[in-house]
């Protein structure tokens, strides 16, 4: 005859529910898993599909035979869009967060239209022809309009609503400047047609190096400010009574946002929809904490990044859709989606 056992026996013997932070943790390494899977797609699928031992033995065991050349080629490319997704994913979380709205990205302070209008001012009045002299001319264009936007946003009195007019308002005239240029110099037209629409094809070992501190810098000063930033979005007022310093915060976040976007728009030219979509999607799953989004905004964005960027390569074989391309067709649906659903949850 089998006895029950009391109440409070079952209570000690029965398995625990998994804790909601157990559950994030494992998501952040599905999701590292998943990266890890799309990068290897990213070096095994183009022009010439490559095999799995064909990519093992060009990473590890490079003779110098044809798909060893292949994987090389495809290894920068890769690496180029793992670091620039990351940094779009990151810049657009932070920007989120200081503008305290969720559908923010990097080109709403201006960031991807001061680089833009760099590179055509280098092209056209200074002959820069090369993809590293281009790096060094967005980079700069990028941080100038952050630091107007700053600015004019207030400076020490910025508040969320004065940066985003301030950078809308510099867009609006920086694009303006941008057609005009292009349309009067057949030159800079053609150079900066592909550079524009966004692409990982150009993708060499000095790019990569060359904004690669840029980047890293920037990655490590946004995820120290998950916490000040965190308490920002509670309010001003609330975030002066957790002791955060308004100001400070709001300057660091500007200059993280400002390193990564424009590195990132520098190396790679401007890509559009990554830093609204995937900071946005991963706030849906591990609510407003920037301690987790920021980290599942860097695994997955470069997610995006690589897989549309192999999806480019796939639809147009032998030839290629530029990444830019790509995440915009996807991008416009899902923003669309995520316009409409905000609105629902306001009525």
């Amino acid at each position: 005859m089998l006895v029950d056992s009391p109440p409070e026996q079952r209570a000690e013997t029965a398995p625990a529910p998994p804790t909601r932070r157990a559950i994030r943790v494992l998501g952040l390494f599905v999701s590292v898993v998943i990266l890890v899977l799309v990068a290897m797609a990213s070096i095994a699928i183009g022009a010439k599909g490559l095999s799995v031992e064909q990519v093992w033995h060009g990473l590890f065991q490079d003779t110098g035979t044809y798909g060893d050349v292949v994987v090389a080629d495809r290894l920068s490319r890769t690496v180029l869009g793992l670091l620039a997704g990351a940094a779009l994913g990151l810049s657009g979380a932070v920007l989120q967060a200081l503008t305290r709205n969720p559908l923010a990205d990097p080109g709403l302070l201006g960031i991807n239209a001061g680089a833009s209008a760099a590179v055509v001012t280098a092209i056209t009045f200074f002959g820069v022809t090369s993809l590293s002299g281009y790096v060094w001319f967005a980079f700069l264009g990028a941080a100038a309009v952050g630091a107007l936007v700053w600015f004019l946003g207030g400076s020490r009195g910025a508040t969320p609503v004065r940066l985003a007019l301030a950078g809308t308002a510099i867009s609006a005239a920086l694009y303006g400047y941008l057609q005009a240029v292009m349309i009067t110099d057949d030159q800079a037209l053609n150079k900066m047609r592909f550079w524009t629409v966004g692409s990982l094809s150009s993708a060499n070992n000095s790019t990569i190096l060359q904004v690669l501190p840029f980047l890293a810098a920037g990655s490590l000063l946004a995820l120290a400010l998950a916490r000040p930033l965190n308490a920002m979005e509670m309010g001003d007022d609330t975030a002066k009574a957790l002791g955060a310093h308004l100001n400070r915060t709001r300057a660091l976040a500007m200059l993280s946002a400002t390193v990564l976007c424009g590195a990132a728009t520098a190396a790679c030219g401007p890509i559009v929809f990554v830093g609204l979509m995937v900071p946005h999607i991963v706030r849906s799953f591990t609510g407003p904490d920037l301690r987790w989004i920021l980290p599942y905004a860097t695994v997955l964005s470069p997610v995006l990044l690589l897989g549309s960027d192999v999806i480019g390569r796939v639809v147009a074989r032998p030839a290629e859709l530029q990444v830019g391309i790509v995440t915009a067709v996807i991008g416009g649906p899902v923003f669309i989606f995520l316009v409409r659903r905000r609105r629902t949850a306001q009525l």
